[in-house]
């Protein structure tokens, strides 16, 4: 590039252009500049071939070719511009040379008060935040410290990426705005980045109308319909819309969030919410429904929001479900009325939990089992995942199988406790307890039948799986965690907690050491089924055609009766 010469300055004047030092503005070689009019240019500017400017301010801008810059209201400033970038009708865009963009914002999830901070990065996948938010004192010490090694300089080589668009927003500041991302009609956004990692043309990244954000990162996720945003992530295939606020809360793979809020969420894959009405407060969750007017409440008043609580994997809301943390909801649970005496009900999976009118818990657990719905939702998480679409390169782990070592482990747990609880003696109201859930002995003991058909179904299909003659007894994790979304050995997460990671060797980053047990799950989950099957199972697994058989019976009918329901409705 060579700085403006008296020709070009004298073309540009005659074209409305003014410049408080011609000297410091640079255009290249191939600069067409009766594409260049009405500009107002400060400070060192670069121009760069087959650019069309019209009607802006600009300040200490760099600009690569075929840029097209249109009606700038307020004034671009300190920009590092891409290939092809579009920028519209916009009010004012501003980047500073120490802007974050967002990176190492600190998010307080759960905990409102702070104490379980996750730091946004890119990349920053689901495990990655869970562990953060669980283990905050090795976050803070192994790695924290080398996320800020990684991001020490400026970690975009553009703040407005080749193939981008900025049209008709009024303020983007210390934005990074990523390759082939759009971004129209924002109102604010402040501090963050919209970053693309798909192929050219596959993007999902972007800002539409009306959105306010500040302190965020969206990574192939959309904002838009006017979302309020504060210290936020949104992950891969995720969307916030239709005036959906939220502060402090992190949104992974896939979930959609439209017209309630959040505060404080770390909202793993698939976390669905869609009404106004519905506020979610201080949770961890994964596969997540919430109904209509769900509320959550973590302010107990004497000690401020310091409380929280976990819907464990595929739980669901009814309409006008309430829940106080702290509480553990079990997995593929349906949580209807209010819940206001901390229930913990993990070792209780597929459950319907009603909340009578003083706010306890009554439990039928095992129900869901026979839901025609969860064999759909199992079906159309992979189906809907718009991540495998793009083809990106997926962040977040995701194990769709409602039974998995996760969800079995915690039905084994629970049939000698079922087994006792159908056994003794009922209180006045009938009902037998667990801490703070109660159930008839009657459901404890269906339950604990239910239960039994699941397990050996669930063993039965595993060892007609291809490879089930390979896997190795010995080599059988002894437990299993759900890690938002991942099935895993809890030993894995162990090795990630008390290994200190060095940017040097990848090998040693939690990143790939969740990638290589993500990697390992298959085989290892046949390991483990067969050593369940060998031992305590064996004798079961006898009359396992006659369990698969049954619960795919009870399935059939719950799907029947639907659909003759909704056929005499019409």
């Amino acid at each position: 590039m060579k700085s403006a010469g008296i020709i070009e300055i004298y073309t540009l004047e005659r074209q409305g252009c003014t410049a408080a030092d011609w000297s410091t503005v640079y255009l290249d070689d191939n600069c067409d500049l009766s594409r260049i009019r009405d500009c107002r240019f400060s400070g060192r500017v670069e121009i760069g071939a087959i650019a069309e400017l019209r009607s802006a301010a600009i300040g200490d801008c760099r600009m690569n070719s075929g840029v097209s810059i249109v009606n700038v209201r307020g004034h671009l400033r300190g920009l590092r511009i891409g290939r092809g970038v579009v920028i519209a009708d916009v009010g004012t865009i501003e980047s500073e040379p120490e802007a974050s963009y967002g990176i190492g914002t600190e998010v307080a999830v759960l905990d409102e008060t702070g104490s379980r901070p996750v730091h946004l990065y890119p990349g920053l996948s689901a495990q990655l935040a869970t562990l953060m938010a669980m283990h905050p004192r090795w976050a803070e010490e192994h790695l924290l410290p080398r996320l800020q090694e990684k991001y020490a300089s400026r970690p975009f080589p553009y703040d407005l990426s080749d193939g981008c668009r900025v049209v008709g927003c009024q303020l983007l500041q210390n934005v990074h705005v990523g390759k082939e991302v759009s971004i129209e009609g924002a109102k604010r956004l402040v501090n963050g980045a919209v970053i693309n990692n798909a192929a050219p043309g596959k993007g999902l990244a972007g800002v539409g109308a009306d959105v306010d954000a500040e302190n965020f990162l969206i990574e192939d996720g959309y904002a838009g319909g006017g979302a309020l945003l504060r210290n936020v992530y949104v992950g891969q295939g995720a969307s916030l819309d239709k005036g959906f606020t939220a502060h402090d809360s992190l949104f992974f793979a896939n979930s959609a969030m439209e017209n309630g809020e959040a505060c404080a969420v770390l909202a793993g894959p698939y976390s669905v919410s869609m009404h106004k009405s519905t506020l979610l407060i201080g949770m961890r969750t994964a596969f997540f429904n919430a109904g209509s007017a769900t509320n959550f409440s973590n302010h107990m008043y004497k000690l401020g929001p310091v409380h929280w609580g976990t819907m464990l994997r595929g739980a669901k809301t009814a309409s006008g479900a309430y829940v106080m943390w702290g509480a553990q909801i079990g997995a593929f649970s349906l949580v209807m009325g209010p819940h206001k005496y901390h229930p913990d009900t993990s070792m209780f999976p597929f459950a319907y939990l009603f909340g009578d009118a003083h706010g306890h818990t009554l439990a039928a657990p095992g129900l869901m089992l026979r839901s025609c719905g969860l064999g759909r939702d199992e079906k159309k998480w992979p189906i809907r995942d718009r991540r495998l679409r793009r083809r990106l390169p997926l962040h977040d782990h995701v194990c769709y199988d409602v039974l998995n070592p996760v969800t079995v482990q915690a039905m084994l747990r629970a049939l000698p406790l079922l087994r006792d609880l159908a056994h003794a003696e009922p209180d006045s109201h009938g009902l037998v307890h667990h801490g703070a859930v109660a159930m008839k002995p009657t459901a404890a003991l269906r339950a604990h039948r239910m239960y039994s058909l699941a397990i050996t179904s669930y063993l039965y299909s595993r060892t007609h799986t291809d490879g089930y003659h390979l896997a190795d007894p010995n080599l059988a994790p002894d437990d299993w965690s759900d890690l938002c979304g991942q099935i895993i050995p809890t030993a894995d997460i162990d090795s990630i907690l008390t290994l200190d990671p060095d940017l040097n060797d990848p090998e040693t980053l939690p990143p790939t050491l969740l990638e290589k047990a993500f990697a390992a799950y298959p085989h290892l989950e046949l390991c483990w089924v067969k050593k369940l099957v060998e031992s305590e199972w064996h004798d079961q697994m006898r009359l396992a055609p006659q369990a698969v058989v049954e619960l795919e019976a009870m399935i059939e009918q719950d799907r029947t009766l639907y659909k003759q329901a909704l056929a005499d409705h019409h």
